[in-house]
């Protein structure tokens, strides 16, 4: 397992991704984005080859592809090397008393 602040990139087999999720577009410089940062607007982000799934309809990775490997880079964290496979994207959530758990604003 792989962790960045916040999110957390899990190894799995490639069986265990559904079909039926689509591909996410690039940031406007060509990253893949799994997280960005509400506070601050940095971006968790895998530049290089890949591809990040989410559900049809929504915006929240689900799982990331890597067939060469890659480097999932934040500003305020150390970059971490990643090896080539899949991985389930999870975001960090907080509790917040009287309401559903909400995602870890970085």
């Amino acid at each position: 397992m792989f962790r960045q602040g916040d999110i957390l990139l899990m190894p799995v087999a490639a069986e265990a991704v559904p079909e039926r999720l689509v591909a996410a577009p690039r940031d406007e410089r060509g990253r893949l984005v799994p997280a960005l940062g509400e506070a601050t607007g940095h971006a968790h982000a895998v530049p290089g080859a890949g591809t990040l799934l989410v559900r049809r309809g929504s915006d929240m990775p689900e799982f990331l592809h890597l067939p060469e490997g890659g480097r999932l880079v934040y500003e305020e964290h150390a970059a971490i090397s990643l090896p080539k496979g899949w991985f389930r994207v999870v975001r960090q959530r907080e509790y917040v008393p009287g309401s559903y758990a909400r995602y870890v604003a970085d």
